[in-house]
């Protein structure tokens, strides 16, 4: 298998796995026991690093690093991998850790924007299409499920869980999960509506819609404790795939949910 599109002033480990078309700037290091997919592009000074595991067609920008070791006092050595979807892109000097002994692999999406000096530390699961805005930095053991968009500079503890087509402002400190469809924002963050444009960029209709509003209405604005609110939610709400999302959500996080304006 050839590689015209290699330069030979990149540093490039003989047992590195690569498909076709990869093309791989100057000053680029590709160390071994790497695996990028076919048509990925590697821009000067950007290190994939032992354990990485690239899709097809992944642009990595200069500085970025994929697949350091954890940034985690647990961490002994021992083998785990960093895992990037197909058509993600790692904008300049971005940093995705690999995994430690706790779930052996930190796993970004596909499609997937992370946008400068954002951080994906150890054993993180992001879905696809997710964007994380500039410096955005997410700690160990994060999960951010599909369409999530994080805000430029927004700080997410360990363990917290981000759902489906959440939007976050921009400097947010996240410490509580975050439920899906809903808009995040002020100091300290409180739940301020549900995500409408984004839905409907996506193809949500006005009766989705409608009924994403209700449920969040009734969890967070009628003065219910959560239980209440559950059993309301599945009285006066009929079921649907939504209904679904949100209270199990709810229900099995461990956090515990963000709060409301009226908390």
């Amino acid at each position: 298998m050839s590689h015209p599109n290699i330069s030979p002033l990149a540093s490039v480990h003989p047992e590195a796995k690569l498909g076709e078309g990869v093309i791989i700037h100057p000053f680029a290091v590709i160390e071994e026991n790497t695996e990028i997919g076919e048509g990925c592009i590697i821009e000067s000074h950007a290190v994939i690093k032992s354990g990485a595991r690239l899709g097809k067609h992944c642009h990595i920008h200069s500085g970025a690093v994929i697949a350091g070791i954890p940034q985690d006092l647990k961490f002994v050595g021992e083998d785990s991998v960093a895992i990037i979807g197909d058509h993600t892109m790692v904008r300049e000097c971005v940093t995705v850790n690999r995994g430690t002994a706790s779930r052996g692999k930190t796993v970004v999406g596909s499609y997937c924007l992370l946008m400068a000096y954002s951080h994906v530390a150890h054993d993180c699961v992001l879905g696809d299409h997710v964007i994380l805005g500039n410096a955005t930095q997410l700690a160990g053991e994060v999960e951010v499920d599909d369409y999530a968009i994080l805000s430029g500079g927004s700080l997410v503890h360990q363990f917290v869980r981000i759902s489906k087509h959440v939007m976050i402002q921009g400097g947010s400190r996240v410490n509580k999960d975050i439920p899906p469809y809903t808009l995040i924002g002020r100091d300290p963050i409180v739940y301020c509506g549900i995500n409408i444009v984004g839905l409907r960029r996506r193809g949500f209709t006005n009766e989705q819609i409608f009924r994403i509003n209700d449920i969040y209405r009734t969890l967070y604005q009628r003065g219910l404790n959560n239980s209440e609110a559950f059993r309301v939610i599945e009285e006066e709400i009929p079921e649907s795939y939504e209904r679904s999302l949100i209270l199990d959500f709810v229900r099995t996080s461990e956090r515990g949910i963000v709060r409301g304006t009226m908390d």
